[in-house]
């Protein structure tokens, strides 16, 4: 099992009330996903042969998260199709729900500038954090 990403909160992350603004989630999910993909598929994955598009994100804001917080975010796969594939994301403080969301990702070939299935190598990486996530929840 991958450790969750902890996020450290910047001063620029917060709004005028003191709380990570909601656009900065996104920011968030995105760092950890490169976190987990680091860890999968490690650092020879070419990105700019067998890449992905971001078609749709999704946030639902439980707890604000302040400055001082140390946000953990979990990674797992929710669906995966032969093109795309869904992303959840938990993002935990001291163990407590803050907030959820998720991304839908499309298989990209540059060369082409086509979408394309999704790689067997990429594949057993979304199965694994399935099963995990599957035998945690």
């Amino acid at each position: 099992m991958i450790e969750p990403f902890k996020v450290h909160v910047r001063f620029s992350d917060l709004d005028v009330l003191g709380h990570v603004n909601n656009s900065v989630y996104l920011t968030y999910f995105e760092s950890a996903r490169v976190y987990y993909f680091k860890h999968l598929l490690g650092v020879d994955w070419d990105w700019t042969k067998d890449s992905v598009v971001l078609v749709k994100n999704e946030v639902e804001y439980i707890r604000p998260i302040l400055l001082h917080d140390v946000p953990e975010i979990e990674v797992y796969t929710k669906h995966i199709g032969t093109k795309s594939y869904t992303f959840g994301y938990n993002i935990r403080v001291n163990g407590e729900l803050y907030s959820k969301g998720a991304s839908t990702l499309v298989a990209y070939d540059v060369n082409t500038q086509k979408t394309t299935e999704i790689k067997p190598e990429m594949l057993e990486v979304l199965r694994k954090l399935q099963k995990e996530s599957s035998d945690e929840k």
